[in-house]
């Protein structure tokens, strides 16, 4: 009988030498990054009870996340798929302050299913959160750090997608006839399925109906904000959320900032401004992000909150490899002097590896350009 003990599930892996090395550097550099601008690290536990993590309106969510009955309870716990909510708990609850709040987190979830074929069920999710502002300030702060953070990671061709959920819902609410087919218009749109968008609204009046439509086509630079303007309803909330995209186009010239107003995924809970990041090779978001001012009000606290959180696996599977660590090699025994001579190199911050009697060096994370030997009764570093 043949052991396929080793065989893993579909879609999930190890992360091996090279890869794990260059996702704890980014890991590292990125969360010294959000205590740099005044995000406080939490740590939220893997499993939970399924009030804590799951949204009654989020169907997506709840089809990604495992649960099964807490033997000691007999409630219901699941293994969480969105660190965010987590968050949003501890804010409300541990943490009750009346101020402004800035967490950042780290930590992998798990999904029943994956997002899609080429991802994995495991995703290493890093984020930061600002809980206690509504003001645009707040989204930001956030868009700004986003960007800083990808461009940190050096993804390659970076985009940064940038949406507004008040928009579709304005129309929406415009449109009484779509009320049992809201879920379908949000799948059109995101899939930019005209004939699909077409007859779902052609019950809508004119106006709404075209507007709908022309979601479809309003994506690109910051012109978008100005064809939307003319397109779409005279209306209050739709003025606003244009304003507001306006002011974040102006935050960066770089020129990866674009604006895809149907890009609406994870629309369930967002309030407002929303982000999606892309990057060259990757046909999934790499983050995504946004208002989410109603997130704590099953927690009896719904704080203004907006944030993001960006897959670190997905992203070191598209960066070249680090290059092998420069490394010295030392003999294994139990002789005194050398072993001082290795604590001092590595409490200099020195690589030393011990080669065990009649074994090669298998490591492929490190080189060793450099041996510890001994000469005139001195144990001294040679280049080899």
């Amino acid at each position: 009988m043949t052991n396929n003990a080793w065989v893993l599930p579909d879609q999930i892996s190890d992360v091996l030498p090279r890869q794990a090395r260059m996702l704890d550097s980014l890991r590292r550099g990125l969360l010294d990054l959000y205590q740099r601008h005044g995000f406080e690290l939490v740590m939220p536990p893997l499993v939970e009870y399924t009030d804590a993590l799951l949204d009654d309106a989020d169907d997506d969510l709840d089809l990604r996340t495992v649960k099964w009955a807490d033997a000691g309870s007999g409630k219901t716990l699941a293994v969480r798929a969105d660190i965010t909510p987590q968050v949003a708990r501890i804010d409300a609850h541990l943490l009750n302050r009346s101020g402004v709040a800035r967490l950042c987190y780290f930590g992998s979830v798990f999904h029943a299913r994956a997002n899609g074929l080429l991802t994995s069920r495991e995703p290493m999710q890093i984020g930061a959160e600002i809980y206690g502002h509504a003001g645009l300030e707040a989204d930001a702060q956030i868009q700004s750090l986003l960007l800083a953070s990808l461009r940190f990671c050096q993804v390659p061709g970076l985009r940064l997608d940038i949406s507004h959920a008040r928009i579709v819902r304005v129309l929406l609410d415009r449109a009484p006839t779509l009320s049992q087919n809201t879920d379908a218009v949000y799948r059109a749109l995101q899939g930019k399925d005209t004939a699909a968008l077409r007859e779902l609204t052609a019950q809508c009046d004119d106006e709404t109906g075209a507007a709908l439509l022309a979601l479809l086509d309003l994506y690109g630079g910051v012109e978008v904000i100005e064809r939307a303007r003319s397109v779409l309803p005279n209306h209050p909330d739709i003025t606003q959320a244009l304003d507001e995209l306006a002011v974040l186009a102006s935050l960066d010239t770089s020129g990866v900032l674009q604006f895809d107003l149907a890009d609406l995924a994870g629309y369930q809970y967002h309030t407002g401004v929303m982000f999606a990041a892309y990057c060259a090779g990757a046909p999934n978001a790499m983050a995504r992000g946004g208002r989410y001012d109603h997130i704590g009000e099953r927690f009896g606290r719904a704080r203004p909150a907006t944030g993001f959180s960006i897959d670190l696996r997905e992203i070191t599977e598209l960066l070249p490899n680090l290059p092998a660590t420069q490394a010295i090699s030392a003999p294994w025994a139990m002789d005194a002097d050398l072993r001082a001579a290795i604590e001092t190199l590595r409490a200099s911050g020195e690589i030393v590896i011990e080669a065990l009697a009649g074994q090669a060096h298998q490591e492929e994370d490190f080189i060793c350009n450099r041996a510890l030997v001994l000469e005139n009764n001195s144990w001294v570093v040679r280049d080899i």
